[in-house]
């Protein structure tokens, strides 16, 4: 597959990862974190707010390609 056509599949995944992802931890938020005290929500932000660079690091990994060895 070409580099450039890689890349572009890859931006739109990183694209829908993120949208898909901010929708689902916000709402699961709303939905569980409602009477929660204030560092229950700092907790869980910081979490899902880190947790969503695994799947991008994936995505970026399969980008780049194998690695050439000189």
């Amino acid at each position: 597959m070409p580099v450039r056509l890689k890349k572009f599949i890859g931006t739109i995944l990183i694209i829908i990862l993120v949208s898909v992802y901010a929708v689902l931890a916000t709402t699961i938020a709303t939905l569980t974190l409602s009477q929660s005290a204030w560092y229950v929500h700092l907790l869980y932000f910081l979490l899902t707010g880190v947790l969503w660079v695994l799947p991008a690091m994936l995505i970026i990994r399969w980008m780049a390609g194998p690695k050439k060895i000189s």
